[in-house]
């Protein structure tokens, strides 16, 4: 039974292997592609990685890109959500559609400046008491945001 919602999930130059494989596991569990953008902090046969996806690793739809630049200009620029820690609109306010592509920058810096620049109306962040932490982990992220996005479009199985 195929479905109309087809979500993406995009880490633009991930460096910790247990959160990708984390996100990994999560995009197969609700039918997400996964796109991984180099430089990757780590190779795809990372032992840490595959332990985090578990044996599932081999079974996620992943597209794994050269750089930046090669991911975006293949993607409708309508279609991209930003997440950043410091700015954008509440996560839940952000009108996700079918075949969305939400990018979740590096675990140590986050998405460049200039991407915001670049692409300033979808952008989503996640509230958090900033006096007690920086930000969430990445995984963590990721999950509430794709799970915002599958109750929005109905795409949960």
């Amino acid at each position: 039974m195929g479905r109309l919602f087809m979500l993406n999930v995009v880490l633009v130059h991930p460096e910790i292997p247990p959160n990708t494989g984390n996100v990994g596991r999560l995009c197969l569990a609700v039918g997400a592609t996964l796109h991984l953008v180099k430089p990757l902090g780590f190779r795809i046969d990372d032992k840490s990685l595959k332990r985090a996806g578990l044996d599932y690793w081999k079974n996620v739809d992943l597209v794994v890109w050269e750089d930046l630049e090669s991911y975006l200009s293949s993607v409708n620029p309508d279609r991209i959500v930003l997440t950043g820690s410091h700015r954008g609109d509440p996560y839940y306010f952000i009108e996700f559609r079918a075949e969305d592509h939400i990018l979740f920058g590096p675990e140590t810096s986050g998405l460049h400046r200039e991407l915001f620049d670049r692409f300033p109306d979808r952008v989503a962040t996640i509230p958090i008491d900033h006096d007690k932490v920086r930000s969430l982990n990445l995984s963590t992220s990721v999950g509430i945001v794709v799970f915002e996005a599958l109750r929005q479009t109905r795409g949960l199985p």
